[in-house]
Formats: structure tokens, sequence, C-alpha cells
């Protein structure tokens, strides 16, 4: 094999990878898999993709490596193939986000429904989180948080926040978070709990993300 064929079948095989990431409904489905493993029928729900539609999806995704199955009882479930998948998934957003001004505005309109402040980032906040100085909210699933989540934070899934809201303490400042920039079970949260004077804001990242950057992470199985 010479130089040129050699260049020619190297990136011919990486540009396969990249053509399964040029789809918004398999990026969609990486992003949720970054929480933990999923049935399919979790994630046609989640996705509002008909089954059909979102196994197919999933055996591109299979057949790139990018996913794998597994049996618990009489079910399967599909789940990241490795933590670098959901780390070029993250990559490739966040070169989105700077590059293309459309989508970022898209998302600062979208959060304006909810709330007009700035969410704030993990690193600007952790001190005050270990020390117990602000509540750090995760309003994901229950099931999502169980497998996983960022150290102290208080599991109070979006639906259950009007029920649970006496939990909470206006005393200090509180930080939810979901499942990355895109999830809007934060904004929601938020929304209700500036709406009732609690002191509130999102965290700019989700679970995925700041287990990437961060090591002290519980992580339950």
């Amino acid at each position: 094999m010479n130089k040129r064929d050699f260049k020619n079948a190297v990136y011919g095989e990486l540009a396969k990878i990249t053509k399964v990431f040029a789809n918004p409904h398999r990026m969609e489905i990486i992003d949720l898999l970054a929480q933990g493993a999923f049935s399919v029928e979790e994630i046609s729900l989640n996705t509002n993709m008909t089954l059909a539609n979102a196994s197919q999806h999933l055996q591109v995704l299979k057949a790139a490596g990018l996913v794998m199955i597994y049996r618990k009882g009489n079910f399967i479930y599909y789940a990241l193939s490795s933590v670098k998948v959901f780390d070029a998934w993250s990559n490739l957003r966040e070169l989105g986000m700077a590059q293309n001004d459309k989508a970022r505005i898209i998302v600062d309109e979208y959060r304006k429904n909810y709330h007009s402040l700035v969410p704030v980032c993990f690193n600007t906040i952790h001190e005050k989180v270990f020390s117990g100085d602000i509540i750090l909210l995760d309003v994901r699933p229950e099931e999502e948080f169980m497998q996983g989540h960022i150290h102290q934070a208080i599991s109070m899934p979006f639906e259950q926040i009007l029920n649970r809201i006496n939990e909470l303490s206006k005393d200090k400042e509180i930080i939810a978070y979901c499942r990355g920039p895109f999830c809007v079970y934060a904004d929601q949260a938020v929304e209700i709990l500036i709406k009732r004077d609690f002191k509130a804001n999102r965290m700019k990242e989700g679970y995925p993300d700041w287990k990437l950057k961060n090591s002290s992470v519980t992580v339950l199985q």
C-alpha cells in the first residue's frame, strides 16, 4: 500500500464514524445514552421517535461500534460502547455551539421561555456545593440518578418538585442540573423555584459532562 492508498483508506474509515454522527436523531440518542443504559422502548419514549425508527438508528450506531447491547432478564438494553463516544459527541457539541451562531441563538431563545439567567459552570460553584452553601438538585428521572450522579446532589425529579418543594430551603441558593445543556428539565425546575421565591439557577453542564471533567463522582451500577 502506497502513501496515497494508506491515507485514502484510513480517512475513509474515519469518515464512516462522522457519517454516523451526522444525524440529529442519532446525536440525541447518544446524548441520552450518556445517562446510562436504556431499552429501545425507553429510547423511543424519550426521543419521541417510533419504535421502528429508534431501532433503525440504534442498529446504525451498533454497526459503527458506538453502542453495545446487553440483556437483563428478558429485556435488551443499549449503552454507549465507550466513554470516548460521549467525549467525541461532547467535543462536537461544543464546537458547534462555538462556531454556529444559529444553534447558540436557538438554545438561548428557548431558554428564555423559562428564565433569563445565564447558566453557571460547575467550576465556579463547586467549593460552595461541597461546603454545603449551595443545594445541588438533580432533576433527572430517579433511575438516571441511580446510575450515576454528582457527589452531594439531591435527587428530585422534575415532576416531583411541586409536591416536594417544602423539602428545600430558601436560605440557600439552589442549582439544578439535568442531562446536559440541551435538556430543559433544569430550566423548568428553575422557573418553578423562582416563581416561589427561591434563589435558583441551572448548571450549564449535565451529569455526564461533569463526570468527564471531575473525579469526585458517585457512580452506582
